[in-house]
């Protein structure tokens, strides 16, 4: 006898509500949500003081999910921001021909191996397409958003706003399936550097802030930034490490401060098109070498 479909989809209901996680249902074998739109309100049940998005009616309520999954097979929704999650999102390539696009997971793990750090062990769920859901917790007082490229191409997040098809649910192609531990790992701090807003740098050439730093370091950095936004493409991060080391010996003999390198640099790798991330991941890196093995400066 074949089992009712509903009955194991409100399973993964239940157990991502048992989690903390609030959810909602989304349309059967789809990740659309499944609940009215503002223009079809009626304006009554729980959007009597207004219409109630699907964020604001994600539940942990075991009762409410009975009651909504014993309708129709829906799939399940974990509404992020609410339950405290923020979900890094590894995507396959669109065009699944070209072979040598990499996909969001080979890309998060560079950006990792450049950060210095493994790729995070956490709870994670491997989607119908084939793609990644790294499950985190979300730093305490601290108001993340969606992101998409910020990271990397195709690694998307996924936090205050958002949301994610759970383990279990279902689509014309596959399932989205639990494939580690059940644990989820806080969200590393490089990662929220990573994904705190900042600051939008204004258009125009690059000009270093006026700090109390040698003649020599202040043309080195002006130099070496021209460099950085001259970048043949295939050649940005490349040019970026290399012009960044160069620079660093002037941190190194306190000639500069170590920040207003950075912010020159990611000005200049973010205008000529590598993601911030990026920028921080292999500026970072560049200066952390580049300080380590500089030598005195009567020995140059």
């Amino acid at each position: 006898m074949t089992q009712d479909p509903r009955l194991a989809l409100l399973r993964a209901a239940l157990d991502a509500a048992a989690r903390g996680w609030h959810v909602f249902p989304l349309r059967p074998g789809t990740k659309r949500p499944a609940l009215h739109g503002e223009k079809s309100c009626t304006r009554t049940g729980e959007c009597t003081g207004g219409h109630r998005k699907w964020e604001q009616r994600a539940t942990t309520d075991p009762d409410r999910i009975q009651a909504a999954w014993s309708q129709a097979p829906f799939n399940v929704g974990i509404a992020t921001g609410t339950s405290g999650l923020v979900v890094i999102d590894l995507d396959m390539p669109k065009d699944k021909g070209s072979s040598d696009a990499p996909c969001g997971a080979a890309t998060f793990g560079a950006l990792c191996e450049r950060a210095g750090h493994a790729v995070p062990a956490t709870y994670r769920v491997r989607t119908a397409s084939g793609g990644t859901h790294l499950y985190f917790t979300a730093p305490n007082g601290v108001w993340l958003a969606n992101t998409a490229g910020t990271i990397g191409e195709l690694v998307d997040t996924r936090a205050w706003g958002g949301y994610v098809v759970a383990a279990g649910s279902t689509n014309d192609i596959g399932t989205y399936e639990a494939v580690s531990s059940s644990v989820v790992a806080p969200l590393p701090e490089w990662l929220q550097a990573i994904l705190q807003p900042v600051p939008v740098r204004s258009a125009g050439p690059l000009k270093p802030p006026a700090v109390d730093a040698g003649r020599a370091a202040l043309s080195a950095l002006e130099a070496e930034c021209a460099v950085v936004s001259a970048a043949p493409d295939k050649q940005r991060n490349t040019t970026l490490n290399r012009c960044a080391f160069k620079v660093g010996r002037f941190v190194a003999w306190g000639d500069i401060p170590r920040h207003v390198v950075e912010e020159a640099f990611q000005g200049a790798g973010v205008e000529r098109g590598l993601t911030a991330a990026e920028c921080r991941a292999t500026i970072r890196s560049a200066l952390d070498s580049s300080i380590r093995k500089a030598r005195p400066r009567e020995a140059v």
